[in-house]
């Protein structure tokens, strides 16, 4: 499996802190943001990673990151030239020949987890074929993509940032696919911001009945979007509580690395 870090866009929610860096530089805490997304694809033993920055973002990110052999993984960097959706990642990574034939994880450079535990296990049970996604009980849901269940209780479609929200349960920014959703990607339509949506791609692969889900638990299991000034504190705070609480750092890719080669020593 191959794993994508979308970390291009203005950050615009952000300004004037993004003016001159990538919000996914800005500290998390202790550490930059890109490290937390970073840390969990190398946690679920992910060794090859495409991140996709913006074209002048490129030195700040190779002297932040480099190419990853520090913890046993290969970290190459693709551009993003205007911010044209989530899906887009997979067009830009494709172009590269990033992909290839493999399936593929995805996760938004923003996205902070305080356990990957529950994303590992997610990644370990997907076995390539179809898509799998992770679901987080939220006070303002209409802020993300929604999970809607049918009467039975099952996922029966995505909506995104709906003014009345049919369930607490946001989709969170990581996701699992199969090789389709390339061909899926550069199939679709822009949406009426002109963007390439990711909850277009998740509705086609519910349609298709090929849809995997679970669900974050709380307290144990935190998930912060950290796109506001507001976010970006409190993110922080919960970092720090969180890694006195936990007696480990969290989003460390030094940590992150020693558990994937433990788990794979087993």
């Amino acid at each position: 499996m191959k794993g994508i870090i979308l970390a291009g866009g203005h950050g615009t929610r952000l300004h004037p802190l993004t003016l001159g860096v990538s919000k996914q530089l800005l500290p998390v805490y202790d550490k930059p943001m890109i490290c937390y997304p970073l840390s969990v694809l190398i946690e679920c033993g992910i060794r090859e990673i495409a991140i996709i920055i913006k074209p002048r973002e490129y030195d700040n990110f190779v002297a932040t990151l480099g190419n990853g052999q520090q913890w046993g993984v290969r970290i190459e960097y693709h551009f993003q030239v205007q911010p044209n959706g989530i899906a887009d990642a997979f067009v830009i990574a494709s172009a590269r020949d990033f992909i290839g034939y493999q399936s593929v994880a995805l996760i938004l450079g923003d996205n902070i987890f305080t356990n990957a535990g529950p994303i590992v296990t997610a990644c370990k049970k997907f076995n390539g074929t179809g898509a799998a996604i992770i679901g987080y009980d939220t006070a303002t849901p209409e802020r993300y993509g929604v999970m809607c269940f049918d009467s039975c209780g099952r996922l029966s479609a995505i909506e995104e940032k709906p003014k009345v929200p049919k369930s607490s349960y946001a989709v969170t920014g990581v996701y699992f696919y199969d090789n389709t959703v390339v061909a899926k990607a550069k199939n679709l339509k822009p949406s009426a911001r002109g963007e390439l949506e990711i909850t277009d791609i998740n509705n086609r692969y519910i349609e298709d009945g090929q849809m995997q889900y679970a669900f974050l638990t709380k307290p144990k299991d935190h998930w912060l979007d950290a796109g506001t000034p507001d976010d970006l504190h409190w993110a922080s705070s919960m970092i720090r509580s969180q890694q006195l609480e936990k007696g480990h750092k969290i989003g460390c890719p030094d940590e992150a690395a020693k558990r994937r080669d433990k788990a794979e020593a087993k």
